[in-house]
């Protein structure tokens, strides 16, 4: 083809996109939903020709001004304009409780496979005295019950408690979810069972000592938190190991690169659900606090945090968000989006 005539038919082209880049670098709320949307397809049309210049035209001064120009869309459409807090701020605001959202399933096959073995086992070692002494000799469970339970709490110094609950919780949660990543999802299933079997155990030894009510004080405060962030992360390990298991569409590569993206975020804000468990742990839960308000403080922050993940998460998701830690936003520079749909989300790739 002719470069003379090439050049001559897509011009306006180019002029145009130059314009509507230039107007969106200096303020992307500028732009209406329709010069939005002709902005990114006139920086796909581009990219194509770029990529046709580049393979069948060779022409240096061509290929070096269509670079300059896909370079220059490419950062008002990808650039990095929300600094620090502001993507922080999206972060938690969507891409976190979106990814906690489209993991929601996972996640509730991972919380019954924690709880429901450890109130079954509970329940039938606390109602059959030989199972309750297969566990252990009944001096070694009044010694535990007695003086050891409570003890656990508080014999160290608050911080110290705090910094080894806070990486223990953080340890068992990276492990619940790679077992499930590496093993079909089978890893994880027999961590969440057997981590929730002690919970069984040890509630089945303080029911049978007639102090249950002591048990639930010291559990719950921090324990609502800590343990539904642990079922989190296994319902991610989960997910990611089913997708290599049935993939769908993709790819095995494809799904576990996506799914493994997604994971991620959970991982990442897991960690503020750590970090509030270990402070209720080493900081309230064994400090001489009333039990009423021990357990009212760690009730709260529960039913606080997963009010956030699940209207958050809905939120996301209507908004077309999946929790894919590279997802690109649906908006710029926290403008309203008055009216731009959906499908104006620039694709990650030209096909």
């Amino acid at each position: 083809m002719d470069i003379d005539r090439y050049i001559a038919r897509n011009e306006p082209t180019w002029l145009r996109l130059d314009e509507l880049t230039r107007q969106a670098r200096r303020r992307v709320g500028s732009l209406t939903p329709e010069e939005l949307e002709e902005l990114v397809q006139l920086y796909q049309r581009t990219s194509a020709q770029l990529s046709y210049t580049r393979t069948y035209l060779r022409d240096p001064t061509l290929v070096s001004r269509l670079t300059r120009l896909v370079a220059s869309a490419n950062g008002v459409l990808y650039g990095k304009r929300t600094k620090s807090w502001r993507a922080v701020g999206r972060f938690f605001a969507d891409t976190f409780p979106g990814a906690v959202y489209y993991c929601r399933r996972p996640i509730l096959v991972a919380t019954a496979l924690f709880f429901v073995p450890a109130i079954l086992l509970g329940a039938w070692i606390s109602t059959n005295p030989s199972a309750l002494d297969a566990t252990a000799p009944r001096k070694v469970r009044e010694h535990y019950v007695q003086d050891l339970f409570e003890q656990y709490y508080s014999d160290r110094p608050a911080p110290v408690f705090f910094a080894q609950v806070t990486t223990n919780n953080i340890r068992v949660g990276f492990i619940a979810y790679a077992l499930g990543a590496v093993s079909g999802g089978l890893g994880a299933v027999y961590l969440l069972v057997m981590n929730g079997a002690p919970l069984g155990i040890i509630s089945s030894w303080m029911i049978a000592e007639g102090d249950f009510g002591r048990f639930l004080g010291f559990i719950i405060p921090h324990g609502a938190l800590e343990l539904t962030a642990i079922c989190i992360a296994g319902g991610a390990g989960l997910h990611l190991g089913w997708a290599m298991v049935a993939p769908g569409d993709r790819t095995r590569a494809d799904a576990f690169r996506e799914e493994g993206l997604r994971s991620v975020t959970i991982l990442i804000g897991l960690m503020t659900m750590f970090l509030a468990a270990g402070v209720i742990e080493g900081f309230i839960t064994g400090r001489g606090m009333p039990t009423a308000l021990r357990i009212g403080i760690g009730v709260l922050l529960w039913v606080a945090y997963l009010s956030y993940l699940v209207a958050q998460g809905r939120a996301a998701a209507a908004k077309g968000v999946t929790g894919l830690l590279t997802e690109a936003p649906r908006s710029w520079d926290d403008e309203p989006d008055r009216g731009l749909r959906d499908d104006l989300v620039v694709p990650g790739r030209l096909t």
